[in-house]
């Protein structure tokens, strides 16, 4: 048993089968927690006959698990740091896995919006926690990029397998077993981490400090929630007031950073070398993997017509590319390549991926795998990287709140992606329509679907002709505008990293 309070070995010592063994286990809740993100794409319809909730209810049931996450990720990295991540990574397994069996037998919608809740704080604590671990494990520069790489393809591949795993669970169980399944990885947690993982705290943490907690809340949930809701719903003024209110608490929130005696976020964090240029182009690769997921699902299955579980494990294959990309760009940097310019190239791959995004037809599903494919590893080649330097620039003792850092970036890049590229695409969507459409078919594609079911014959089949077509093009913008992005963010990466080695 480890004691409770161990010290990481010198810089210079490398991890044994001890630590890679521990990391295995550390993998296991961040698949499902990251999983959790997407697992009831497929679980709704028989939630929704069992419980029958209301349409507000069902979109708590969906959200509320994201929005407690990235609430809370800021304060879950500080409180690791200051009363130990091992203990708080044993104690929101706890929490998760209680909150997975309730969910599972949920007899009410408010039962299971409570639960969805509850697993959102234990992923809040399991995230950053993980990674704080491995930056304490793994003091070797060249084991440590290793790790990282394989612990960023683990969380990206994670939002790929839920939905498909929703899918085979639904199918052959029952809408309780999306969530029982996270019981077995977080036992294995409870049982193996007390032995496996070591200790580690911040040795002189001072107080904490209370009130930046529902500052950061208030400062992170109304941007989340309105960036979210905008690409749906459009620029509704109840969406930019909650993102402007979010931004006012955001200040608020920095203010009390660089005047509380003891932060929740340390300022000295921003100070150090690289950390900076490394949450904010982390916050950029976001927006990148996000993005493309918001045209890419509707594609597969609206344009090309496939079903729920066939779009699901389709959208599955490009994730085989994911697992490679981490640990072949932090062998890139042992060999040498300078990772300004291994981050330049994730940007520009991702970029790539984007532009064969804008070459797709309407019956384009090879190209568009590959396409994704190439972004997603993009993706998590820079994201490796980019988690690796800023760990690696943060003291040990503050891990916690470096990784949240991250992580908080993470979730704020995937929203404002699918705030922006998603209005652009809708734009243009709206655009292309014809202006004798019905006004149901010339707001979403799915509207437009349905409507072309009602209409007789020739009629139904030009409307969802013209409507596949118009969101085609729609993609076609949006991928446009993300390659402008990505192609900035590759130049900004070289600039900004070329002193960090």
């Amino acid at each position: 048993m480890t004691n409770s309070t161990t010290h990481p070995p010198g810089p210079t010592a490398r991890a044994g089968r001890r630590e890679w063994t521990a990391l295995a286990v550390l993998m296991l809740p961040l698949l499902l927690v990251s999983m959790d993100v997407s697992v009831l794409y497929f679980a709704i319809p028989a939630i929704s006959a069992d419980l029958a909730p209301t349409g507000t209810q069902q979109l708590w049931i969906f959200d509320v698990y994201g929005f407690v996450l990235a609430g809370l990720l800021m304060t879950m990295g500080s409180l690791g740091d200051r009363f130990g991540r091992r203990r708080l990574l044993l104690t929101g397994a706890a929490a998760f896995g209680a909150a997975s069996v309730l969910a599972a037998y949920a007899q009410s919608a408010e039962t299971l919006i409570a639960a969805r809740a509850v697993l959102g704080l234990g992923g809040a604590t399991l995230m950053p926690t993980t990674m704080a671990l491995v930056r304490t494990m793994f003091t070797d520069p060249a084991q440590r990029a290793k790790a990282i790489g394989l612990w960023s393809g683990v969380m990206t591949a994670g939002i790929a397998l839920g939905s498909v795993m929703s899918g085979v669970l639904v199918e052959r169980f029952w809408w309780g077993s999306v969530f029982l399944v996270n019981l077995p990885a977080m036992m294995l947690l409870l049982l193996l981490g007390p032995v496996l993982l070591p200790e580690s705290r911040d040795p002189a943490p001072g107080r904490f400090d209370v009130l930046s907690v529902p500052l950061s809340l208030a400062a992170v949930l109304p941007v989340v929630y309105g960036l979210k809701e905008i690409p749906s719903e459009g620029w509704n003024v109840r969406y930019v007031l909650a993102v402007t209110l979010g931004l006012l608490f955001a200040a608020l929130f920095v203010h009390r950073q660089r005047t509380a005696a003891h932060p929740l976020i340390p300022p000295d964090l921003f100070r150090a070398p690289g950390f900076t240029p490394a949450v904010v182009l982390n916050t950029v690769a976001a927006f990148g993997m996000m993005g493309s997921a918001y045209f890419t699902t509707q594609y597969i299955q609206s344009v090309l017509g496939k079903g729920p579980l066939e779009a699901a494990l389709w959208s599955l294959l490009p994730s085989v590319f994911i697992g490679f990309a981490g640990p072949f760009t932090a062998w890139l940097v042992q060999r040498g390549a300078a990772r300004a310019h291994v981050v330049a190239g994730g940007f520009a791959t991702t970029a790539s991926g984007y532009a064969l995004l804008s070459l797709t037809g309407t019956d384009s599903l090879w190209l568009l795998l590959t396409a994704c494919g190439v972004l997603a590893s993009g993706v998590v080649a820079v994201m490796s990287q980019l988690a690796d330097l800023a760990l690696s620039a943060a003291p040990v003792e503050k891990a916690g709140a470096a990784s949240s850092l991250l992580e908080t970036g993470t979730e704020f890049g995937g929203a404002l992606s699918m705030a922006f590229l998603g209005s652009v695409g809708t734009a243009v969507y709206r655009h292309e329509m014809p202006a004798a459409a019905p006004r149901t078919a010339r707001e979403t594609l799915g509207g437009a679907l349905a409507t072309a079911g009602d209409l007789p014959g020739r009629a139904g089949d030009a409307l969802a002709t013209a409507a596949r077509e118009a969101f085609t093009s729609g993609m076609h913008a949006a991928a446009v505008a993300g390659v402008v992005v990505l192609v900035g963010a590759a130049s900004l990466g070289a600039n900004a990293l070329r002193r960090t080695g």
